[in-house]
């Protein structure tokens, strides 16, 4: 039986390395961007190779829309010389950058990173994607608790993320016929070098959020992987523009 394949965008770190990890001792085959680590990357592909896996690192900037073509291009010849393949199962859209700066501070150069990096890339990066993937296939969005709830210094990241989720319903109604589902798991904070390790590295951001975190902990990067897994196995293959928040009941 073929193996899926997916790919992932952001996944020499952090929640991306993560669930590349965890989808390949599902059998997951994975295809993945990374922006500048290559060593990192290299790591990675080597996990999933000694798990019996199959995977494949690709540079990419998921801001900058005009090396789009280029990277479709790849995927097609990774596809085609490593899987003897012309479609791929599942796209994650989780690469991402972090801002935390006020409202009334934030500069137009960071709201258009913000929105290069989070809406307009995701948006036409799946676009162009969409041909090399299989009827049937699955496109998870990885979206933020902080489209929910509101924290100081978080308005232009979170509401790319708001977009997001927007967008995603807009995927799965136009893709349906298809048979692509689309669905957001939106993850709460977890303890990565995200925003510079804020969460993982401050003792005093990790007791607020677990002090307002139901089960008592700010979240970890297995907590994510192993739902981004399970959000693209068969047992969930009927779910449809949906959101799931993983966040361990934060601000409820």
């Amino acid at each position: 039986m073929n193996r899926k394949i997916a790919i992932v965008t952001g996944g020499s770190r952090g929640l991306g390395r993560n669930a590349i990890e965890k989808l390949a001792k599902k059998g997951v085959d994975v295809i993945f961007t990374y922006h500048s680590q290559i060593d990192a990357a290299k790591a990675v592909v080597q996990n999933v190779e000694a798990s019996g896996g199959k995977a494949v690192a690709l540079a990419l900037n998921t801001g900058e829309t005009g090396s789009f073509n280029a990277f479709v291009a790849d995927v097609k010849t990774q596809l085609q010389q490593v899987w003897q393949r012309e479609t791929f199962d599942f796209l994650v859209n989780n690469a991402g950058v972090g801002l935390h700066e006020a409202f009334t501070d934030t500069t137009e150069e960071q709201f258009d990173l913000m929105m290069n990096v989070h809406l307009k890339g995701p948006f036409f990066l799946t676009q162009k994607l969409l041909p090399l993937m299989a009827d049937g296939g699955r496109i998870l969005n990885i979206s933020s608790g902080l489209a929910r709830f509101a924290l100081p210094g978080s308005s232009a990241y979170a509401i790319m993320k708001g977009a997001i989720e927007v967008l995603t319903r807009y995927q799965a109604k136009e893709l349906g016929a298809r048979g692509i589902t689309a669905n957001v798991l939106a993850p709460g904070a977890i303890e990565t070098d995200f925003s510079g390790g804020m969460v993982r590295d401050n003792p005093q951001v990790n007791q607020i959020v677990s002090a307002n975190t139901a089960l008592g902990r700010a979240g970890l990067p297995d907590d994510i992987g192993g739902m981004v897994a399970l959000m693209l196995s068969d047992e969930a293959g009927w779910m449809n523009a949906q959101r799931v928040e993983a966040s361990g009941g934060m601000f409820i």
